[in-house]
């Protein structure tokens, strides 16, 4: 059984009749979407349990695991963050201060520290505990 006919069936047995799957197996990601307006408000913490879902039953298959995005949540969400760091940097380099963004997941950290890394006058620091873990952006003093 392929990777898409694994999550059809997933979603199937969850009761979404009325599905799209596509899977980038190069890149090793999974796009799903389904129309339902509960899941769809429930996005932001039925994401990563989906997707552990769906990489426990691949893994149980011998399969490599894929990053899951329904209703296009993640890509928006990447970009949202990107923006974010983007702003921060600006405002950065125009105060010369440190700029602390919001608490982020481990994923959306690194989104910034790579975005920040093609700055040569900044770097990026991941600073608190938990829930709480952010990143602060810093101008360097040159």
């Amino acid at each position: 059984m392929n990777i898409t006919a694994h999550i059809q069936k997933l979603l199937e047995l969850m009761g979404f009749p009325e599905h799209q799957v596509s899977v980038d197996e190069e890149h090793r990601k999974v796009l799903v979407v389904v129309d339902d307006e509960l899941f769809r408000s429930q996005l932001p913490t039925a994401l990563p349990a989906f997707e552990h879902l769906i990489n426990l039953m691949l893994r149980r298959e011998n399969l490599p695991s894929f990053v899951v995005d329904v209703n296009y949540y993640r890509r928006e969400r990447e970009r949202l963050i990107i923006e974010l760091a983007k702003a921060g940097a600006k405002k950065a380099i125009l105060t010369k201060t440190d700029v602390a963004l919001p608490p982020m997941n481990a994923y959306e950290r690194r989104l910034v520290h790579v975005e920040i890394a093609t700055n040569p006058d900044l770097k990026t620091e991941s600073d608190g505990e938990g829930k709480d873990r952010h990143i602060i952006i810093k101008h360097i003093n040159i």
